[in-house]
């Protein structure tokens, strides 16, 4: 297995494989991909199998208002390759490149029904950020993406030379 950025030859794959993170992944166009592989592939890695199939990928961003901070859009790891520390290897990627940059954190939001993945954002050292109120056992900030949207922010601080393990 190995982590490398997107490239435009993988979007059909990486498409697949968020469709497999429904509902709460949102596919989005083929022309939106072009755009992350195209200029955003720094902070878009794949992780690819040995015989380079597209097995776990990451959306994240670098912030253009705060280029201190790094918004980590999706993340994704086929069924059969989870418990490998592949989403593990991509964000460490992601954090290397963020920590090259000097950002000072990378952050997502969660639906608060998400469960498992409020468990993985806890176990690779995110926190969840103070919220207005309490869904499923994580601060939930409501509205926080429009009208009915709540959601769970997860933080992680970088600082030079920190990848957890």
């Amino acid at each position: 297995m190995k982590v490398c950025p997107l490239k435009v030859q993988q979007i059909g794959q990486v498409m697949d494989l968020l469709r497999m993170g429904e509902p709460y992944i949102g596919v989005r166009t083929r022309s939106d991909y072009w755009l992350y592989a195209t200029l955003f592939s720094g902070t878009c890695p794949a992780m690819l199998d040995d015989d380079g199939s597209v097995i776990g990928v990451v959306i994240a961003f670098r912030s253009q208002d705060d280029p201190g901070d790094v918004y980590v859009q999706d993340v994704m790891v086929h069924p059969e390759h989870r418990g490998r520390e592949v989403a593990l290897d991509l964000l460490r990627h992601v954090m290397d490149v963020a920590t090259g940059w000097g950002c000072r954190r990378l952050y997502l939001t969660s639906e608060p029904d998400n469960t498992a993945a409020a468990h993985a954002w806890h176990k690779f050292g995110f926190v969840n950020m103070p919220g207005d109120s309490v869904e499923n056992g994580v601060q939930v900030i409501r509205d926080l993406k429009g009208p009915g949207k709540h959601r769970a922010v997860f933080e992680l601080g970088l600082a030079p030379g920190r990848i957890d393990r």
